[in-house]
């Protein structure tokens, strides 16, 4: 049996929102409630929180032992290693990537990329590549071997900093396969429910408020309608719709386009 160990990434660190992790969502921090939706996940195995070694995230480390979570602590800006050394702590044979910013992502979601990689024989599975679904259901399966050998070859910053991009930039190397939404559709560009500004903790606050209270296990297609029955609150961050790192690194990366990025007015 393939052993998966779903590591969260998080720490207190933000230059546009600091402490987003711990921000308050209905009496919980940000960070439990994502947790409790990945939790919901079939599939997701051991959840460890891999955090950084940084006294600023003592509080993460905190509230993992008062939430019963496993918490692992490594390298701030080497994020290959964190998850690395994460999954190799806990016998991962494959190691499922989410970052915390996705406090909407779907359960659903997380268990169809896993079976898709379960069932078949690739050394990286996503849905990123390309991407989809809303932005904020970011999900990356890494085999063990695929990781070990991006963990002893990657070099580049980005490369360390994001921990995926060696392989999926690289597949002459790896077996990479792609979990598209089955819809057909593609919302990756027009639907932010990631956190990163404060109109974006907005957002999701208010769909927490809304769904949550009648429906603890609201998914994807709940948070679709609400928002395309109630333009103010699909506004609210949709200025930030797109953005998202590789934004930064278009003339570093060989298999993004612009299209799959938007730049802020004011960077």
């Amino acid at each position: 049996m393939t052993k998966i160990v779903t590591v969260i990434q998080a720490r207190s660190g933000s230059s546009r929102l600091p402490g987003k992790v711990m921000m308050d969502i209905l009496s919980k921090p940000l960070l439990i409630r994502m947790v409790e939706r990945v939790q919901r996940a079939k599939l997701a195995g051991t959840i460890v929180i891999a955090t950084t070694t940084e006294s600023s995230d003592d509080v993460i480390e905190k509230l993992c032992e008062s939430e019963g979570l496993f918490c692992y602590r490594g390298s701030r800006d080497d994020l290959l290693d964190r998850h690395y050394q994460a999954g190799k702590l806990y016998g991962a044979d494959a190691i499922v990537k989410i970052p915390s910013d996705c406090p909407l992502i779907d359960p659903k979601v997380i268990d169809k990329v896993l079976q898709y990689y379960l069932d078949n024989d690739f050394d990286f599975v996503s849905n990123l590549h390309p991407a989809t679904y809303p932005d904020g259901n970011d999900v990356e399966v890494i085999s063990r071997k695929a990781i070990e050998k991006a963990w002893r070859e990657a070099k580049r910053t980005l490369e360390r900093e994001h921990t995926t991009p060696y392989i999926w930039e690289n597949p002459q190397l790896f077996k990479i396969g792609n979990v598209a939404w089955e819809t057909g559709l593609d919302y990756s560009m027009t639907d932010r429910w990631t956190i990163d500004y404060p109109e974006d903790f907005t957002f999701i606050k208010t769909i927490y408020e809304q769904l949550y209270p009648a429906n603890p296990v609201f998914d994807l297609q709940d948070i679709l309608h609400l928002t395309r029955q109630n333009a103010d609150i699909f506004s609210i961050n949709s200025k930030y719709a797109g953005v998202n790192w590789y934004r930064n690194h278009l003339d570093e990366l060989k298999t993004i386009t612009e299209d799959k990025t938007r730049k802020v007015n004011n960077e």
